[in-house]
């Protein structure tokens, strides 16, 4: 079993078939940065015209059961998710219309500070705001998963210590490895695997050590520290792979319409652009290196199917539906 907990690909019938050649079971995939609930509403509609161009291949993705459909007619379920809370605006009612549309992960904030918590490219963090922890009481009641990889360390901390259900880190990897803005802390992440929630690791350059010359083995290395850390149960992937996107979609991610200046991010000065990603994980093609890197760093066959899809796929099953 294959699954990504984030993407961010320019989409194209080309990805779709590299999935199926990667034997990806499933993506959680971004639909939203900086997105109001119309425009993302417009993104759905999007991803509803390539599911019915290619049917063979891809399909919506709701709970865990749609990943067992996707292993037995070898395709891949798409899972929706915001980076940011932005199409739920002002309104907490919109958290129950938006899991009703499929989204199934949502972030807090991304790198600034948002109405419900604060980002990791900030200077100061308050922590969960007022509307933060009834947002996160709502998402728990609906069956939305509270991701906090863009978010800064304290409102982190909060929100695995307010959510009564296990929270996420879709995309990060440890600070300890490479110290990025965006990785996270050891305090981060040893409240995130006692509390049950899961860490997807990623494969974005900015994130890893010695960047697009990054090793398999230095980050398979990683991956198993990091399970020493937190519990084999609690990992998986995150690759953040943002495949065949312009330079320009960096801008709009950062930048959104909060600015009219560049923020480079990542302490760079430089324009922002997409990095080179290492060789060994340029597509869904490459998931295979990761899965023999692991097994080569020492993981056993029963604990490498648990990094590569085990975990997410139970996490998903527990996390998706409304309580009760």
């Amino acid at each position: 079993m294959r699954i990504d907990a984030l993407q961010y690909c320019n989409w194209s019938p080309e990805i779709f078939r590299q999935m199926r050649q990667g034997q990806v079971d499933a993506v959680h995939v971004t639909i939203a940065y900086h997105e109001n609930f119309r425009e993302m509403v417009a993104r759905i509609e999007e991803w509803n015209r390539w599911f019915e161009r290619y049917p063979e291949l891809i399909f919506q993705g709701f709970g865990a059961g749609c990943i067992d459909k996707a292993r037995e007619t070898q395709r891949t379920a798409i899972f929706f998710g915001f980076q940011n809370p932005s199409p739920i605006e002002d309104d907490i009612g919109l958290v129950e219309i938006v899991h009703r549309l499929g989204v199934r992960f949502m972030q807090l904030s991304y790198n600034n500070q948002s109405l419900l918590a604060t980002g990791c490219y900030e200077a100061e963090d308050p922590g969960i705001t007022r509307m933060g922890r009834e947002v996160i009481r709502e998402m728990n009641r609906v069956g939305l998963v509270i991701d906090m990889s863009h978010s800064a360390e304290r409102s982190t901390l909060e929100a695995i210590e307010l959510s009564q259900r296990p929270i996420a880190i879709t995309h990060a990897n440890p600070s300890f490895w490479e110290p990025a803005l965006r990785n996270k802390s050891d305090k981060v992440l040893a409240a995130l695997g006692e509390s049950g929630g899961m860490l997807g690791f990623s494969l974005y350059p900015h994130h890893l050590k010695d960047k697009g010359q990054c090793t398999v083995q230095s980050f398979c290395d990683m991956v198993a520290r990091t399970a020493d850390l937190m519990g084999i149960d609690q990992i998986g992937l995150g690759s953040d792979l943002c495949q065949s996107q312009p330079d320009s979609v960096v801008e709009w991610m950062r930048v959104g319409r909060w600015t009219k200046q560049i923020d480079y991010g990542e302490g760079s000065k430089s324009a922002p652009g997409f990095p080179a990603q290492p060789s060994w994980f340029e597509d869904n093609r490459h998931f295979g290196n990761i899965e023999a890197g692991l097994r080569a760093a020492g993981f056993s066959d029963q604990d490498t199917a648990k990094v590569m899809g085990g975990n997410w796929y139970r996490f998903f099953d527990r996390s998706f539906s409304p309580e009760g």
